[in-house]
């Protein structure tokens, strides 16, 4: 029965399937087009993997999106079998997908199919527009630049049209033109562009512009004509230092008394005494327009504020007297006048459309509603969309060749781990090689969260050294699971220094920051008691050693405290303790003795229940206590060793690992590897600073001769 989504072809339910036994199970051999096209038939039991995470795998990123085809950041099974369908589809020969190549002949894409056609179409627009409209076949490298393809087009199907793709520099100038108003959006060759809602944009703004703009030709909007706009700038200007002046008059003509203080005083004049005045002192631009004064008309020729002397000069000559027929002064009704006649002018400068486009200015605008583009620009992008489903199809042919050159090697390292358990190559999940304690590690794994992992991982029962690696220069940084699988790890401890080498060679520095602690070989399980007991010795010793040191300093301390309050006191110095009552522990020293006593005596009957074995017993009794000693923990180490497992260490980086991937003691042997000098090295064994040697020869044949003597005297040769 097929597992999955999707119809299963007859032909994949008859393939005949092969199978290599690594890791404890049975893995699937992909080998052929037709292994892979028959994916569908196999039963999803079997796969190794029937998930796994888009980051944190040294895979091609772009061609896992193209698989990803839901972009959720997970490969799935469904997925693998979509993909490896749709590759069949489109190829005459799946053989294709194995060769692991980049370039792929136009020939091998079946044109018979809707996808075959599209993908044949898209690939010979791609070749036509790089300038190779004959060419036999087409390379990834030739569709993976889309902007270097799109930007050699004319059309490029995204419904953007640049500049460049006008033939008319009148078109030419307007896209511009819309562009700088509008601003643009850059199209699928990295080009600014336009596109229709923004022409439809421009084009409306610009009428109602253009109609706003046919609404002033009244006298009452423009009663100056053509010259209202400066004259209204200068009445805008004065507007506010007018309206000052009328009613500080109507101020003084409320209360005489202000008079007199509506006008600048005294102390400002003496402050401007003492500096440079100039036309624009900025003191004298706060001063009133004229000296107000009750019912005082603003005079237009004399007695002016000399900051505005010009400027209001002007608007006697330029409005006032047009308006009125006087140029001399300027009454308060006469002002208000003014005001009203302008008001016209300003509500139709209120009602001016809010639009960029009116930068152009009146011509521009003008000439290019006259010249009716529009039209023109609208069908450049109906003709840059018809070309669409060509374009797509050049994603289609991207694709392919990445499926014919990735997908192989992605279904090796899902539906199967052969990459990983052949030692052939370098399974998705391994990040890179660890150098630490003279091995190196080759199962090495990326990990976002240590304390998340190691929960998870602990299940897999392999020791892992976690590190934080960063890159010196660049500032990167990561964090891996190193798996130690031979050896010992007597030197691992946290903050111990290595070099991690990623994929790409780089090197990081890589510092251990936990360690998941497992057993990691049999060697190591065989030494283990001994060296517990060692340690164990040597941890008594110290204490021991530590708490006599510790006593000492205690009593020469208080010794020292008691003789120096005796003096501060006026009393004598007390004694020093009396020395140590052999009699006082007679009893505990008698103690002692028995113990060591039995434990002599227990020694002597071992070692004359040794003496009174054989000769060539001896020997095998010694190799048995020891095999006691340490068969306990070589057993339990052998049991864990063989069930370690490389599940739960993916599963924690969020696979779906669907077997029982196990690292066997060979196996895990093969991941890491210790420091062994090279074939037909030459070594020296002459070490200068070596330690000085005890002379064991001279050890060993004094141990043979006491041997010989025990023997002799077991045979009761001395009674003799």
């Amino acid at each position: 029965m097929a597992s999955g989504t999707g119809a299963v072809d007859p032909k994949a339910s008859n393939h005949r399937w092969r199978f290599f036994r690594a890791g404890g199970f049975d893995q699937v051999l992909l080998e052929t087009g037709a292994d892979l096209t028959s994916l569908g038939a196999l039963d999803q039991k079997l796969w190794v993997a029937l998930s796994c995470p888009v980051s944190g795998i040294e895979f091609d990123r772009r061609s896992l999106e193209f698989v990803d085809a839901d972009a959720d950041g997970h490969i799935r099974a469904p997925e693998i079998l979509s993909a490896v369908r749709w590759a069949g589809k489109v190829l005459k020969d799946p053989d294709h997908l194995v060769h692991r190549e980049d370039r792929l002949p136009l020939s091998a894409i079946d044109p018979v199919g809707e996808e075959g056609k599209a993908v044949l179409a898209g690939a010979k627009l791609v070749l036509a527009v790089l300038g190779k409209p004959g060419a036999a076949e087409i390379t990834l490298d030739d569709v993976s630049d889309t902007t270097r393809i799109f930007s050699q087009a004319r059309f490029n199907g995204d419904g953007i049209v640049p500049a460049k793709a006008a033939e008319d520099a009148a078109l030419a100038a307007v896209i511009a033109d819309v562009i700088a108003c509008l601003g643009g959006e850059n199209d699928r060759g990295g080009e600014p562009g336009v596109t229709a809602e923004a022409i439809e944009r421009f084009y409306t703004e610009a009428q109602a512009l253009a109609d706003w703009r046919k609404a002033a030709g009244t006298s009452l909007t423009h009663p100056f004509g053509a010259d209202t706009a400066v004259r209204h700038e200068l009445f805008r200007f004065l507007k506010p230092k007018v309206e000052d002046y009328f009613q500080r008059c109507r101020l003084a003509a409320y209360d005489g008394r202000s008079e007199a203080l509506l006008g600048p005083g005294e102390e400002e004049y003496r402050n401007l005494a003492v500096t440079t005045l100039g036309t624009g002192t900025e003191a004298v631009g706060r001063f009133p327009l004229a000296v107000p004064g009750a019912g005082k008309a603003l005079p237009l020729t004399e007695g002016l504020n000399p900051a505005y002397d010009a400027a209001v000069r002007r608007f006697g000559v330029e409005i006032v007297l047009p308006f009125l027929g006087g140029a001399e002064s300027l009454r308060d009704d006469g002002w208000r006048t003014i005001c009203a006649r302008f008001e016209p002018h300003e509500a139709w400068l209120e009602s001016k459309p809010a639009t960029p486009v009116g930068k152009l200015g009146e011509e521009r605008v003008r000439r290019i509603l006259s010249e009716d583009g529009k039209t023109a620009l609208l069908d450049l992008v109906a003709r840059d969309k018809a070309v669409e489903p060509e374009v797509g199809a050049i994603a289609s042919v991207e694709r392919l060749l990445r499926y014919c050159r990735d997908l192989h090697v992605l279904v090796n390292n899902f539906v199967s781990f052969r990459d990983f358990y052949t030692r052939k190559g370098k399974a998705t999940f391994q990040a890179g090689k660890l150098y630490l304690d003279g091995r190196s590690c080759d199962l090495c794994v990326p990990i976002a969260d240590v304390e998340k992992h190691a929960a998870i991982a602990t299940a897999s029962r392999v020791c892992l050294a976690y590190c934080d690696c960063v890159r010196q220069g660049g500032g990167e940084k990561m964090t891996i699971a190193a798996a130690f699988t031979a050896g010992d790890s007597d030197f691992l401890t946290v903050g111990r220094n290595g070099v991690f080498y990623d994929r790409k060679g780089q090197d990081w520095d890589a510092t251990i920051v936990r360690i998941l602690e497992h057993p990691i070989s049999v060697r190591q399980a065989f030494w283990a008691p001994y060296k517990r007991l060692a340690r164990l010795i040597g941890d008594q010793a110290q204490k021991f050693s530590a708490a006599r040191s510790r006593a000492a300093d205690d009593r020469a301390a208080l010794q020292a405290i008691s003789a120096t309050g005796s003096l501060a006191a006026g009393k004598p110095v007390p004694p020093p303790p009396p020395p140590f009552d052999v009699a006082k522990f007679a009893g505990i020293f008698a103690a002692i003795g028995l113990a060591i006593g039995a434990i002599g005596t227990m020694l002597a009957s071992v070692l004359t229940g040794i003496l009174n074995l054989a000769w060539w017993q001896i020997p095998i009794v010694i190799a048995g206590i020891v095999l006691l000693i340490s068969i306990p923990s070589v057993l339990l180490a052998w049991l864990k060793l063989r069930k370690r497992n490389l599940g739960p260490i993916l599963d924690a980086n969020g696979w779906a690992v669907n077997a029982r991937a196990k690292i066997n003691i060979p196996f895990g042997t093969s991941l890491t590897a210790s420091a062994r000098l090279p074939e037909n090295a030459e070594r020296s064994l002459v070490d200068p600073f070596a330690e000085k040697k005890r002379p064991w020869k001279l050890y060993l044949v004094l141990a043979a001769l006491l041997g010989a003597v025990l023997v002799l005297w077991r045979q009761g040769y001395f009674a003799r």
